[in-house]
């Protein structure tokens, strides 16, 4: 029961965890240590205006959106006709006005100019985006094992382990931020998938509904783990011995910029062969090979980051709470995790972030495919990319330190490619982490502190496309370089 109370503390504690938030509705709110004076003179295009503390937004003008409607973009940017702002912070609005634009990835370019009305009071603020290329065509390239590490290496780069296919997503679908996208994929594991997702269905752009349905299938699948390595089963070319359908609906609140919280109500119906039970009878609960279940998923999002696919100043946090009622092969599953990432500009050029993910379940004793735990996706320590280890409780602290020490953007006239960005971070790193394991097995890496530390380099350029390339050394003394395609 002790974990089950933190869990709940946790998701119910999470949307109010952030401090100091910067935003009131839709509103941009200077934070209170700015000071203002009382008579301001501020240099626009037109010429020298002298303002006593605030100006009236008499006109916002949208250029260049093609696709995005005007009162979508009206809606991010948080300002609006007639309303008032400080003199001597309008600086700081304009670059509020432009990470928020670019962080909805449909923007290569943002430009404003501000000039003043007739009457020297007020400002007609001008805003110039160029647009992306509304449809991406994302090529999948997923790999049977955790990461691009352990196939290269452990698997010496079999083609075979590799899914190839590719997705079409519409980000700007009619132009109302609305997401449409179809997944298509072949190889280790066959994939079919749709799903579409609208923002904004009220006036006050609050609420928004979405809908979701997957089919995947695979020869060959793993069916248990053996000192922190996982085991497969299966042929490449032999029948299917796993099948998975998925789908769902969302709902999404998001009442201000900042603050997001996703509601999702799935079904979800896992099918594993014989053979592969017979190799793990507990692979689901109760020696089934089928596992059907209902669940209710919640996400909180707090957006305080300059860019949220690679952050560089700013504070981000992401809370998710999952309830799990099973009809087959599931009794009942609950977990909460938490991602909270702050990170800091501290000089010129110079930036450090540290990064918290955890997990919290309920129950703890599981069954085997349910349990997962350190070593997938982006919940791993660096230097462990080779290892996997099981278990229900765990807690990750990453630490980055970095140098600017190349950004440059070309500028192309081709439309949607305007610019082509490229930034160059050269940095150091620590990590920490521990895991708890009910029933460790064989598991050298469970119910024991993680730690390792190292020097690599981050690229970032088109479309946020980021290539982590890194040398760690663990806690067991070994060390290795290893490649990832995402951020911290």
């Amino acid at each position: 029961m002790k974990n089950l109370s933190l869990i709940l503390l946790l998701v119910v504690f999470t949307p109010f965890a952030v401090s100091g938030q910067k935003y009131h509705g839709n509103e941009l709110v200077m934070p209170p240590w700015r000071h203002y004076s009382g008579e301001t003179q501020y240099i626009i295009d037109t010429g020298v205006l002298i303002w006593d503390h605030k100006a009236r937004i008499d006109q916002i003008i949208i250029e260049g959106n093609t696709v995005t409607r005007s009162r979508i973009i009206i809606r991010e940017i948080g300002i609006h006709e007639g309303d008032r702002i400080n003199v001597d912070s309008i600086e700081y609005y304009k670059e509020q006005v432009k990470l928020r634009l670019l962080n909805l990835q449909l923007f290569n370019e943002v430009d404003q100019t501000l000039t003043h009305t007739d009457n020297y009071n007020g400002i007609q603020w001008v805003i110039r985006v160029k647009e992306r290329w509304p449809v991406i065509p994302s090529v999948i390239v997923q790999f049977a094992d955790r990461n691009f590490n352990t196939w290269f290496v452990k698997e010496n780069h079999d083609l075979r382990r590799v899914s190839a296919g590719l997705t079409l997503t519409d980000k700007n679908f009619r132009g109302n931020l609305e997401t449409l996208a179809v997944t298509v994929q072949e190889g280790y594991t066959q994939k079919l998938g749709i799903s579409y997702m609208r923002p904004y269905v009220n006036k006050g752009q609050t609420n928004g509904v979405g809908i979701w349905f997957s089919v995947s299938q695979s020869r060959q699948a793993y069916y248990n783990t053996d000192s922190n390595k996982l085991v497969y089963a299966g042929a490449y070319s032999g029948p299917v011995i796993q099948r998975n359908y998925e789908g769902g609906l969302s709902y999404v609140y998001r009442p201000a910029y900042a603050s997001k919280h996703t509601f999702q109500f799935n079904y979800k119906d896992y099918r594993v062969s014989d053979t592969l039970l017979q190799l793990n009878p507990e692979y689901y609960a109760n020696k089934s090979n089928h596992a059907r279940f209902l669940e209710l998923f919640y996400r909180y999002e707090y957006n305080g980051v300059d860019n949220w696919n690679y952050s560089l100043n700013g504070f981000k946090l992401v809370g998710n709470g999952v309830v799990r009622k099973g009809f087959e092969g599931l009794d009942f599953q609950s977990y909460a995790t938490i991602e909270a990432g702050l990170f800091s500009n501290i000089a010129p050029g110079w930036y450090y972030s540290f990064v918290l993910r955890g997990r919290l379940m309920y129950p703890q004793d599981q069954p085997y495919f349910f349990r997962g735990g350190l070593g997938t996706q982006t919940d791993y320590v660096r230097g462990y990319e080779y290892y996997v280890i099981d278990g229900s409780n765990y807690g990750l602290l990453r630490f980055d330190f970095k140098r600017e020490i190349f950004n440059r953007t070309w500028s192309f006239p081709v439309k949607y490619f305007t610019a082509i960005p490229l930034r160059i971070y050269p940095k150091i790193f620590a990590d920490a982490g521990y895991i708890t394991s009910p029933s460790p097995g064989n598991s050298f890496l469970s119910n024991r502190f993680l730690y390792s530390y190292g020097a690599g380099i981050d690229v970032v350029t088109l479309y946020d496309i980021k290539i982590r390339l890194e040398y760690a050394w663990n806690h067991l003394n070994q060390n290795g370089l290893y490649l990832h395609f995402n951020s911290e």
